[in-house]
């Protein structure tokens, strides 16, 4: 048993935790049609920079969910440095869990997160949840390119082996009961800028740590950076926009 977090070593005060932006949470949250929203929730809402862009967006109370309290600390502070704290309810609590927790859910938003229970389960699991004709966003690792580079099918083998293509996704959530309303795919920039730069010389100088299992994590993250990097476009993040029945 490690005595150390290799998570929080590597992130601990990361505004970003993955791949993404404000500019193409608010881009996102424009292609969704125009309704009253009172009840939102951010599953796997990590360090909560999309939770702080929507709460300021929308101006509405957001529940911000993780089952890392660490992370949830971290919004916290932002939040009350952002004079948002008033929008923000943090949770610690396993997306699972949704559907015995909130009822009649407006919008349900989860940026990179859904993978850790699987997206066709995080769909079927939520619907529940969610108001009349309720509204799901989920952004899920997707490939973009019939025939990826052999480095990047070999580290996905067994970094994602369920990773599926964008049509696939759609089939996936039409299948759940959702109508999906539209699709956005995070450019490059959106990998690199706060995050990917960030992370690369963190996870580079815990490569030397005394702890194994803080080297392991470190060394699949520079990994994962140098896959990313010669993956010519084959793989991405795609924002589903869903709409329940």
């Amino acid at each position: 048993m490690s005595t150390y977090d290799p998570v929080g070593l590597l992130f601990a005060g990361m505004e970003k935790l993955g791949p993404g932006s404000n500019s193409d949470t608010l881009h996102v949250l424009r292609l969704l049609p125009k309704r009253q929203l009172s009840l939102v929730v951010d599953a796997g809402c990590g360090a909560g920079r999309q939770t702080l862009a929507l709460a300021e967006e929308l101006e509405v109370l957001v529940h911000a969910i993780d089952s890392y309290q660490p992370f949830l600390d971290d919004l916290v502070r932002r939040a009350r440095a952002a004079q948002l704290e008033h929008l923000v309810q943090a949770r610690c609590m396993d997306m699972q869990g949704i559907p015995q927790t909130f009822r009649e859910i407006d919008l349900l938003w989860s940026e990179g997160a859904a993978y850790n229970i699987g997206f066709p389960n995080a769909l079927r699991t939520w619907a529940p949840a969610l108001a009349a004709h309720g509204l799901v966003v989920v952004s899920e690792l997707s490939w973009l390119k019939v025939q990826p580079p052999d480095e990047v099918k070999e580290f996905f083998r067994s970094g994602y082996p369920d990773m599926r293509s964008v049509q696939d996704n759609i089939a996936v959530a039409s299948s759940a009961g959702y109508e999906v309303l539209a699709t956005h795919t995070l450019p490059g920039r959106a990998w690199v800028d706060g995050y990917y730069d960030l992370l690369q010389p963190r996870a580079k100088a815990l490569l030397d740590h005394p702890d194994a299992a803080v080297r392991d994590f470190a060394a699949e993250t520079v990994r994962e950076i140098n896959v990313f990097g010669r993956s010519e476009g084959s793989y991405g993040y795609v924002f589903y926009v869903l709409q329940g029945a």
